[in-house]
């Protein structure tokens, strides 16, 4: 399913397998990856297969595409998914590192939790960062969202595992 929303400087739209080079850009970048859940793309078919595997039509996952209008540049992607065992949404983002700071993330992810309140009603939003990832906690506050819990996660081949803070905000 196409979808598409759109913000003062971002379109949002449905990622395909034709953004593969686009979204290797930040996936492949140390910076970026540095606390992501997954392993860095070592090469551009990881995330051409990636993009392969993924339910982009799925009614509990809402990832876009970050497109500047001005340019017409697709610079990252996030996106609210649905848990049910905490009934709530789970926000996700990557952002290439030359937008970092500029506000991007909290643009987009708000039009995306608008969106879906449109459409399934949003009862709460939840995010986990590293600790140490000053920046996630910055968006994270951005959105309104608070300290919950503190917590920990692994990236996905085992690699490193990172005490974090869980975030939350509350709207029913």
């Amino acid at each position: 399913m196409e979808r598409r929303i759109e913000t003062e400087r971002l379109i949002l739209r449905t990622v395909t397998v034709d953004d593969a080079e686009a979204i290797f850009k930040w996936a492949s970048d140390p910076d970026v990856n540095k606390y992501m859940i997954y392993p860095i793309h070592p090469n551009v078919e990881v995330t051409r297969e990636w993009l392969k595997s993924r339910d982009i039509d799925g009614t509990d996952e809402f990832d876009l595409g970050f497109v500047l209008k001005e340019t017409g540049e697709l610079i990252g992607q996030g996106g609210l998914f649905y848990k049910d065992d905490l009934d709530a949404w789970n926000i996700g983002y990557n952002l290439r590192k030359d937008y970092w700071g500029q506000g991007m993330v909290p643009e987009a992810i708000q039009a995306i939790i608008d969106y879906v309140d449109q459409e399934k009603g949003v009862r709460a939003i939840v995010g986990e960062f590293a600790k140490e990832n000053g920046k996630s906690r910055r968006v994270m506050e951005k959105l309104g969202m608070t300290y919950w819990k503190d917590s920990s996660y692994t990236k996905t081949d085992g690699s490193v595992t990172y005490e974090s803070c869980k975030y939350k905000k509350e709207y029913r």
